[in-house]
């Protein structure tokens, strides 16, 4: 039997992506950027889209000619479904629509956070079933115990606030600019994580909250340093507020990530044990912090965990992950036809 060839489509957000699997293992995986929204200081769904719109074509040609691979090769064709920005994935499903019509191949639609789990599958040394991956991205927070590739089951998840708006706001509020996440991993790296204290929200259960810690450190900056943290009132000039943060900037970021890491880890340590799972993962674009990444393989040497986690450029919003879930799907024949509708919010 020959090697099941899939070409994917990533277009959920502001990253358009296309990758090639073949037999499970990830030939190409290419991914144009969207430089447009950081004078905004965010992503603007109505630019992301035009730049899908852009984009996408010389994207999928690069990602074919890198593989090797033609479209006539392959044997279906994969995109993220959902959730994500409702213009952007119009742009991917439709495009991916045309191509299973035109090409007469099976169509595979995939949830973008099932995907993220699964890009712990693209390495050769993968998790052994059951393991539990902790995904943490802008918009997601979860625990998900994966019995299987298509059995997955979320155990946990904010209420409230994902951990990447934390760091994201968290940066704003310090001044950095967009993407802010990222930049407080690398002040984090060289400042004291002790110097200063954040609170850690007591939830039950395996469910995680971030918009006190948001809070927190709002009423932190506003008082520079110098009050409680859940006092309104603040003392501090504007001047003395930038003052503050200018001279502490990377002890407060390496306080900042450090809570919000403990928040995660403690969590996910907690179902660990409850169900008594070794196989630990993290996925999606949080994963990709330093701080976060170095914190969990050294909780998993001292509890005996196996972790594992993927390359950089699985982590962030990415085709290859893509491709491996429409991999898996086609091996249970998991299809779907033209009427299939694009969600923001999930299925």
């Amino acid at each position: 039997m020959s090697k099941i060839n899939i070409l994917a489509i990533e277009s959920s957000c502001d990253e358009t992506s296309a990758a090639v699997c073949s037999g499970g293992k990830i030939l190409s995986n290419r991914i144009a950027t969207q430089a447009v929204h950081a004078e905004h200081g965010g992503v603007v769904p109505e630019l992301a889209s035009r730049a899908h719109m852009q984009h996408i074509v010389p994207v999928v040609d690069v990602a074919l000619k890198q593989s090797g691979l033609l479209l006539e090769d392959m044997d279906a064709i994969a995109f993220t479904q959902a959730p994500g920005l409702i213009g952007s994935l119009l742009v991917g499903g439709q495009f991916a629509k045309s191509l299973s019509l035109a090409l007469d191949k099976p169509l595979i639609a995939v949830n973008h956070m099932q995907a993220h789990v699964l890009a712990n599958l693209i390495p050769d040394d993968k998790p052994s079933f059951p393991f539990l991956c902790l995904t943490v991205s802008g918009g997601h927070t979860q625990i998900v115990k994966c019995v299987s590739p298509t059995q997955l089951e979320i155990i946990g998840e904010t209420i409230d606030d994902a951990a990447g708006e934390a760091f994201d706001k968290a940066a704003k509020m310090l001044g950095l600019p967009y993407p802010g996440g990222p930049l407080v991993d690398k002040h984090a790296k060289e400042g004291n994580p002790d110097r200063f204290q954040f609170p850690e929200p007591k939830i039950p259960g395996y469910n995680f909250s971030f918009s006190g810690l948001k809070t927190a450190i709002l009423y932190f900056l506003r008082n520079a340093g110098t009050a409680q943290v859940y006092k309104e009132a603040f003392a501090a000039t504007e001047g003395e507020r930038q003052r503050f943060i200018d001279e502490n900037l990377k002890d407060i970021c390496a306080s900042i990530q450090s809570r919000i890491i403990s928040i995660l880890l403690n969590k996910l340590s907690k179902a660990a044990k409850d169900l008594e799972i070794k196989d630990l993962c993290i996925a999606g674009g949080v994963s990709a912090n330093s701080g976060l990444r170095k914190a969990f393989k050294e909780m998993g040497e001292q509890k005996g965990w196996n972790t594992f986690i993927p390359d950089f450029q699985y982590c962030t919003d990415n085709a290859g992950m893509i491709a491996i879930t429409g991999y898996y799907k086609y091996l249970e024949n998991d299809f779907a036809d033209l009427s299939v509708p694009s969600l923001a919010r999930g299925f």
